[in-house]
């Protein structure tokens, strides 16, 4: 076995996951990268150190696909795979009967089902590098309170901290770390998505005339190095998350009186 420690990223191709590969990358981890972008991740790779870092077109819908991009990585690292950051994720907004069918159904395959696919593929990697090794989810500052005007992105990032906490129990006798990063708005290529299929105005301009802070997708990636080499269950990034955070917990009536006034229907 190899004794460059490595580290598996979903959603390499850019955003979060390319931050975290080029963080760990520099502090001199071997990177796997996987994406459904492979433009993405050649861009990636450009950043990384060369030679240590290997990528692969990967689906997380797919759950055979998973279990042979892992096994591909574990050999392309020398036979381990230390951390598996579950972190592709696709955003989507608007009040719930504005979404179609298709976007749901895409939103809660990716972002839910891909991370229990995910973990199970992982499971036996980390277990074999276990103590310490990690499981590092992606969740969101909308699993902490749950956001109008993303009643299914919502849904999912409180999934995710779910099965971070299940599995934090089921793997603790492994020796298994798992972990979540609970982000607020970051400075990524996703803010400039419309919420949905019927909107005309990307994500960015609505968090910024709501006068919220959007995170350099740098701390982020800090923020993941940070979880993995803690105890701590679940990471939260950004002031506006920290925020939602503190209130949610000491001032829940607060939170709900603000989160009720702030929804923006589309249009309007």
């Amino acid at each position: 076995m190899s004794e460059r420690k490595a580290i598996f990223i979903t959603g390499g191709g850019s955003g979060i996951g390319r931050a975290i590969a080029q963080y760990f990358g520099e502090r001199g981890w071997f990177i796997g990268l996987a994406d459904i972008d492979a433009e993405g991740m050649k861009g990636t790779e450009a950043l990384l150190p060369g030679g240590y870092s290997y990528s692969r077109v990967l689906d997380v819908r797919e759950r055979d696909a998973w279990d042979t991009a892992l096994e591909a990585f574990s050999v392309a690292a020398g036979g381990r795979i230390d951390v598996v950051a579950n972190n592709a994720g696709i955003p989507i907004g608007g009040s719930l009967i504005e979404n179609s069918t298709d976007e749901i159904e895409r939103c809660l395959d990716i972002n839910l089902k891909g991370v229990l696919f995910g973990a199970q593929a992982a499971y036996p990697h980390l277990k074999k590098t276990a103590p310490g090794s990690c499981l590092l989810n992606t969740a969101s500052a909308a699993g902490v309170y749950g956001t109008p005007g993303a009643s299914v992105y919502s849904a999912t990032k409180f999934g995710v901290r779910g099965i971070t906490e299940s599995l934090d129990g089921e793997w603790a006798d492994d020796g298994i770390n798992v972990r979540s990063l609970c982000p607020s708005f970051i400075d990524t290529p996703l803010l400039d998505k419309t919420p949905n299929h019927g909107a005309n105005e990307a994500i960015r301009a609505r968090v910024t005339d709501a006068g919220l802070e959007i995170t350099p997708v740098e701390e982020v990636a800090k923020a993941a190095w940070d979880a993995v080499h803690s105890d701590k269950l679940h990471t939260l990034v950004g002031k506006t998350a920290k925020q939602i955070g503190f209130a949610a917990r000491w001032m829940p009536g607060r939170v709900r009186k603000q989160t009720r006034s702030s929804f923006r229907p589309l249009g309007k």
